[in-house]
Parts: C-alpha cells; structure tokens; sequence
C-alpha cells in the first residue's frame, strides 16, 4: 500500500489526513479512527498489535471515508524525527565527489570500504514535502539535487520507502571534505514524499528505476535515468551501519544515495522545478528558493 498526508478534512480531531491507497482506491484512514491520523502512529498501531501497517490498515479501511487524490495536494508524508543519507553509494557519485574536491582519494577510500558514509542530513523543520521548495544556501555558487531512494524506518524496523531528494552544495563540500555538514545541513535542504511505500508494492527495493528531471522557465535542462540496481550497497547494509552503536528516535528517513549528477557546468537557480521519478513509489516533485 501507499500512505499519503493531505490537508485536514472535516473529520473529528481537525488535523490533517492519513490516506491509503490501495488498489487504485483511496481511503482517509482518519475518517475510521482519530488515532490514525498520521503514519506514524499507524506504525505505533502495527507495533502494538504485533502486525504490519498493511494489516492494521486494511482492516480499518471498510470504516474509512473514499476519497480521490490530487498529487498538488499531497503534503510531507511522514514527519521523521531524523533524515540521514548515505553518501558514495554509486560510482557516479564517488567519480563526481572526486571532480569536485582537490582531495578525491577520501571518496575512492569510501566507495572500496567495507564501512559506508552516513551522515545526518535533516531535522524535521529543515525537510519540506511535494510540491514545496527546496533551499539553495546564499554562500554557495554550485548546487545540485540528488535523487535517492528513502527507507523509512519506525523503531529501528523497516516499514517502508520513499523518494528524497538530498539537495547539496557541491561547492561548498568540495573546497574541503571537512564542510559536509555545512554542505548538506540547512533551511529547506531535504525534501521527502510523495508517500510512503511498504514493502508490499516495493518489492525489491534495489531494482527501481530512478528519474530525475530539472526544468527552467519551461525548459528541460537536465534529465536522466538510473536504477537503483547500480548501488555498490544494499539498503539493509545501511541501516545495519545506522543502527550501530545509535539509539535512534521514533521515525527516520534514511536516504541510500543518488546515481545521478547534473554536469559540473549546472547550477541550481531560483525557480527550478525538480521532479523526481521512482518506479513504485510515484514522483516527487520540488520547487527552489534561495536561503
């Protein structure tokens, strides 16, 4: 199944909604319980009962109002407490971090270890949803998105995915690997959605095509495929290295790296559209804003 949030509909608690889709139909699960109002507490739900999202899920659907889904109303699917990422998961992306630094070996180091980079990436206050703008940091003159495929995990356990777009100022990173975290943490630096995908529809989590497109003033400057079959990792991996030695919180969103990098001759600008294409979970799509 697939969890959307889209604003509050006129139910008992006011907030917004939590809507299932399954089998092409919609269902606002807050309409059936006021407890399940969010992902997450569909998770704490599933935890309790010793079952899975899905289950709990279909079970209520029968008491849930139908409703039709509009993608320009869709909002972030799921407030983590943490977003992470990993990083040099692909080739691409261990050969355009050695284009961008006067230190490359550190990336080469990275992409033949056996322990990945993961790194924190966002709060929840820094990490916008579809069809919001991402950030593009003042003092950077090279900024890029990158696509990845989010694993979304509730107390430490895998309970679906999602597309992130890990938005990075290459410029920044690449005068010394040491400024990553200047490089990858600021206002409206991550973007998550358009819902979260359980393992039910996403079957294989590393055999999805990835889409990324970046249009300016209606013109298509930047736009290419990969598949997530390209990691040099695998996504439990990731999260075996997350866990390690890491009392996380209630919700994260690991970000498992990109396959695709604009040319070094592009930059993000003010009003870019991003959209972002995963095969099974949807598209994410992002507007750019300076901050």
């Amino acid at each position: 199944m697939r969890y959307y949030r889209l604003p509050g509909r006129k139910h008992s608690s006011g907030s917004d909604s939590l809507v299932v889709v399954d089998d092409g139909d919609a269902y606002d699960l807050s309409t059936a319980s006021d407890d399940l109002g969010s992902f997450t507490q569909l998770a704490r739900a599933a935890n309790a009962c010793d079952e899975s999202v899905d289950a709990i899920a279909r079970n209520r659907i029968p008491d849930a109002d139908p409703v039709e889904l509009d993608p320009d109303d869709v909002l972030l699917p799921v407030t983590p407490d943490e977003v992470w990422a990993a990083g040099v998961t692909y080739q691409i992306s261990e050969q355009a971090r050695e284009a961008e630094s006067g230190k490359p070996e550190v990336y080469i180091d990275v992409y033949d270890s056996e322990r990945p980079e993961i790194f924190f990436k966002a709060t929840p206050s820094r990490t916008v949803g579809p069809n919001d703008a991402v950030g593009i940091r003042g003092d950077s003159t090279w900024d890029v998105p990158e696509p990845e495929l989010g694993v979304v995990l509730h107390r430490e356990e895998v309970v679906g995915y999602t597309i992130g777009n890990d938005v990075s100022s290459r410029s920044i990173e690449g005068e010394n690997p040491l400024y990553l975290p200047q490089a990858k943490v600021y206002d409206k630096c991550c973007s998550v959605g358009p819902c979260v995908a359980t393992p039910e529809v996403v079957d294989d989590p590393h055999d999805l095509g990835m889409t990324l497109a970046i249009e300016r003033d209606g013109e298509v400057l930047f736009e290419d495929s990969t598949s997530t079959s390209e990691m040099a990792t695998t996504c439990e991996k990731l999260v075996s290295y997350l866990r390690r030695h890491n009392d996380l919180p209630e919700t994260v969103v690991l970000l498992t790296g990109t396959a695709l990098v604009p040319p070094e001759s592009f930059t993000l600008a003010e009003g870019d559209r991003i959209t972002i294409d995963i095969d099974e979970i949807g598209q994410l799509v992002n507007g750019t804003v300076g901050v």
